[in-house]
C-alpha cells in the first residue's frame, strides 16, 4: 500500500520482537523529536501479542506539523534490531528508493542481500553492545546510538536527553555507555 506522500516527513520504522524495547525505543527517538522542535507521531504494530513475536513500531517526525495518521507503509529509515529479523523480505517491504537500513548485525552485510533501493546500509554489532553494557542483548537503546550517527535525524544530545524520560541511575548510565559506543562502531556498508 502506498501512502501519502509529504516531502517533509521522515518515516522510521523499527523492526524486533516482543520484549526487546522496539516500541521503547520508537518512543525515545519521538521524544528526541520533540525536544527539537519537531512534529512526531510514534506508535507500535503487533501481531501475536507475546513475548518473542515478531513486532514493528514507527516514528514519523517533520519539521513542520503535518496531518498524515496512517501505520507507515514506505518507510524512508529502517531500523532491524532483531539479527533474526536480518533475512526475512517482508522487514524491508515499502523501503522509499534510497532509504536507509540500519542493522544489529554481528558480520558486515553483503549489499547483494538487501534490497536493491537500500541507498545506505548501516550496521553494528548491537548485541555484544548491548551484552558488554547492558549485561543483556536487548539492543533497542543501542541501535538508537546507531541510527543518530547514520542518518543525523535527530542529535545524540537529544537521544540521551529523551532517554532520561525511560531510564533513572545505574540503568541510564549503562544505557548511554551502549548507545555511545554504537554512535562511535557503526559502519556504512561500501
Amino acid at each position: 500500500m502506498m501512502q501519502e506522500a509529504v516531502p517533509s516527513l521522515t518515516d522510521v520504522r523499527f523492526h524486533g520482537r516482543g520484549g526487546q524495547g522496539v516500541v521503547t525505543a520508537s518512543k525515545i527517538l519521538a521524544e528526541a523529536a520533540i525536544l527539537e522542535k519537531k512534529w512526531v507521531h510514534a506508535f507500535p504494530t503487533f501481531g501475536p501479542e507475546r513475548s518473542g513475536a515478531p513486532v514493528a513500531a514507527f516514528t514519523r517526525i517533520s519539521p513542520t506539523k503535518f496531518t498524515v495518521k496512517t501505520e507507515v507503509y514506505n518507510p524512508k529509515i529502517i531500523v532491524v534490531i532483531d539479527p533474526t529479523l536480518l533475512s526475512k523480505p517482508e522487514t524491508y517491504e515499502g523501503l522509499v528508493e534510497g532509504g536507509i537500513l540500519v542493522l544489529n548485525s554481528a558480520t558486515e552485510p553483503k549489499k547483494e542481500d538487501y534490497p536493491p533501493q537500500a541507498g545506505e546500509i548501516w550496521w553494528v554489532n548491537g548485541n555484544e553492545i548491548a551484552n558488554k553494557h547492558i549485561g543483556r542483548t536487548i539492543a533497542n537503546t543501542v541501535m538508537l546510538g546507531a541510527l543518530v550517527k547514520a542518518t543525523g535525524l535527530v542529535s545524540l544530545d537529544s537521544i540521551l536527553k529523551a532517554l532520561g524520560s525511560y531510564f533513572k541511575g545505574d540503568i541510564y548510565d549503562k544505557n548511554v555507555a551502549a548507545i555511545k559506543e554504537a554512535y562511535e562502531e557503526v559502519k556504512k556498508v561500501e
